[in-house]
């Protein structure tokens, strides 16, 4: 890949800046349109045609929908303003950044494109110059919205997923739980927590240092959220422990995921630098078939795990809602 060079005193064009930038340009008439189409494309931008408003507006409601747009006021179906209006009725992460071209250049007739949600706004004939440094700034303030945008998401990653394993942090897992059992009572469904707990890990600390029990705890993420299903969700509840929610499971099909989850740490060991250490989990399994509360699911797979540990470690203990425990032959294979 050739490295970037910055040349001093180089104005860098917004739209060579983002190969993606796309502007929409809504016109009716042949003419206009490919002039506009032709200028556009002069200045790197890609054009991206309708001949009507309804073609327009059908345009701007697609997942991929320009960021710019040039809407003709008068169109087949719906004019520049309706569609203006229609776009900001409608919620959306993007903005979409709008030049509405006019013939009426009377102050009132510009009001009220502005009014309707126009961002900006040409009187034909226009200088193709001056849409050039309208554009221009119309791309400025969509990459500033996209930066903002990549910040929310920067900080709401880190409000809710682990810094050192990814996965999803306690409070957020907990959340989800809370709503997965809100929706298992509406559904009258199934679901089934399971807590995990790294075998012997201060062991680990102590005899290879915290950088490579950290990149345990990292492993061990990354080996689960291999295998567990795409629905499902883990998040680290503290230390070396994890919840795993699982939706839809009953004793079997949870018994039969958590032992996956053990052999996949078991069955091979970790390879960390120069180290080769075996690792193992424990896991408690408990399942949730008729109205309980987190607590007490937590408890029961808490439950579940010191029993898995009491019984040798490197196992798979199941209950079920009566707080019986329930073993799969699995889970007696394991031992």
């Amino acid at each position: 890949m050739s490295p970037l060079i910055f040349e001093p005193g180089r104005i860098e064009n917004p739209a060579q800046q983002d190969i993606s930038m796309r502007v929409l340009i809504a016109e009716d008439d042949p003419v206009s349109c490919l002039l506009l189409e032709s200028f556009l494309t002069k200045w790197d931008y890609q054009a991206v045609l309708a001949t009507d408003g309804a073609e327009a507006w059908k345009i701007l409601q697609q997942e991929d929908a320009p960021n710019l747009a040039i809407l003709d006021w008068m169109m087949p179906f719906m004019n520049g303003p309706q569609i203006c209006r229609e776009l900001r009725c409608r919620p959306s992460r993007q903005y979409a950044y709008i030049i509405l071209l006019t013939g009426q250049a009377q102050k009132e007739d510009v009001i009220e494109g502005l009014e309707a949600g126009a961002d900006d706004y040409l009187v034909k004939p226009f200088d193709k110059y001056e849409l050039k440094a309208r554009l221009r700034a119309g791309a400025r303030i969509v990459k500033l919205q996209q930066k903002l945008l990549a910040a929310q998401e920067t900080l709401r990653e880190q409000a809710t997923h682990d810094w050192l394993t990814g996965a999803f942090n306690r409070a957020a897992i907990l959340d989800i739980l809370q709503r997965e059992l809100a929706r298992r009572e509406r559904e009258n469904g199934l679901l089934c927590a399971i807590m995990v707990d790294i075998d012997h890990f201060k062991s680990i600390n102590d005899t290879h240092g915290h950088l490579v029990g950290d990149a345990v705890l990292r492993e061990v993420i990354s080996r689960v959220g291999a295998n567990i299903r795409a629905y499902d969700s883990i998040g680290r509840y503290g230390g070396e422990e994890f919840l795993i929610v699982a939706p839809d499971c009953n004793s079997i099909t949870a018994a039969s995921l958590a032992e996956r989850l053990r052999a996949c740490i078991a069955n091979d060991p970790f390879e960390l630098g120069e180290c080769l250490i075996p690792v193992t989990i424990s896991l408690g399994v408990a399942i949730c078939e008729e109205r309980t509360t987190a607590d007490s699911l937590l408890r029961q797979a808490d439950d579940a795990l010191y029993r898995a540990k009491h019984e040798g470690r490197n196992r798979v203990s199941v209950m079920a809602d009566i707080g019986a425990p329930v073993y799969s032959p699995l889970s007696q294979a394991a031992g």
